[in-house]
């Protein structure tokens, strides 16, 4: 774990107060329509701020950030639209009304129709994430098909019944090819993005009407099960004062042993011993810039029996002590 991340996405979201989701809109608003304008509702635990651009007719992909637990959403219910949603930093989680959940962690890749997601809510299992949603309207698609497109047997339909499945996401996981399309997208230089997201938007098309077969996609899970991963969750860093085994938690919310720790890792992305050492010095870090305390002090608060193993595990993790890290806060 670096720290990098967290102060990346807080820079990116200085200006936006908590509680709130920003979309920034990049259109043309006298020849372009907004996909979702008439009917998109949205809200957050904590803040996100989405930069959308007009593509093409019927595409448009927008740039996100969010410093939250989740971001809900509500529009309209639309089978012909192609969700795409890449992650870049953290890792991003829905449940269906299906009862199945998906996670994707950097590099992955989920896929559904918009009706499928229609009134839903993001979930950030680590409290951060940056990604891309790509919106694409493939019955406008069809009658309006770009030039490169006309150059290849590309099938819209055949992309439109293998993705836009009404009762399941498809979630792809991270692969070269994947991170040659998105990458790239999160750092060119800001008067050429609509160019480059054009070039982009194009590749993304070819790439998925010529994966066939699909690879194995990312595991699913049950959205009960998940909901009790959760609540553990939410327990043990509630308690970081005390150190929990896994068959304690095992017996204390009824769910195996290999489907906590699987389910767990498949949720936040590390297994629960990883991740609470993380958050326990993620936790050790907000204090140091937030208060005063001393580092003993901020030691027992995230649960270390003395203040030399909470420097020497601050140390494993974020590679400086915590007296450094807070002198250098600053500067």
């Amino acid at each position: 774990m670096e720290q990098e991340p967290f102060l990346y996405i807080d820079k990116n979201l200085q200006d936006v107060p908590n509680g709130t989701l920003i979309v920034e809109h990049h259109f043309d608003k006298h020849r372009e329509v907004n996909l979702f304008a008439a009917s998109f509702q949205s809200n957050t635990d904590g803040k996100g701020k989405m930069s959308a651009y007009q593509i093409f007719p019927g595409i448009q992909l927008s740039l996100n950030y969010y410093h939250a637990g989740q971001a809900s959403f509500q529009h309209d219910s639309h089978a012909h639209i192609l969700e795409i949603n890449h992650c870049r930093l953290g890792r991003i989680g829905w449940d269906f009304h299906n009862g199945t959940s998906i996670y994707l962690g950097p590099g992955d890749l989920a896929l559904h129709s918009m009706e499928c997601c229609a009134d839903s809510a993001m979930m950030f299992p680590l409290g951060y994430c940056e990604g891309i949603s790509i919106s694409i309207d493939l019955a406008e698609l069809e009658t309006r098909s770009l030039p490169i497109l006309k150059e290849t047997p590309i099938d819209i339909e055949q992309i439109n019944r293998t993705f836009c499945r009404a009762d399941k996401s498809i979630a792809l996981p991270s692969s070269p090819v994947i991170d040659s399309i998105f990458s790239p997208m999160y750092t060119v230089p800001e008067d050429i993005r609509l160019p480059y997201f054009k070039l982009k938007v194009q590749e993304l098309l070819l790439y998925l009407g010529y994966l066939n077969p699909l690879p194995a996609g990312l595991t699913r899970y049950c959205s009960r099960q998940t909901a009790t991963i959760k609540e553990i969750h939410a327990f043990l860093t509630e308690h970081l004062d005390r150190r929990y085994t896994i068959e304690e938690l095992s017996k204390k919310y009824l769910i195996n042993t290999s489907s906590l720790k699987e389910i767990f890792k498949g949720v936040y992305g590390l297994p629960v011993a990883t991740y609470m050492k993380e958050y326990r010095i993620r936790k050790g870090m907000e204090l140091l810039r937030q208060t005063d305390d001393s580092i003993a002090q901020i030691a027992a608060k995230v649960g270390y029996e003395t203040q030399g193993k909470f420097t020497k595990a601050f140390k494993d993790i974020v590679k400086t002590t915590p007296t450094a890290f807070r002198k250098n806060i600053n500067i």
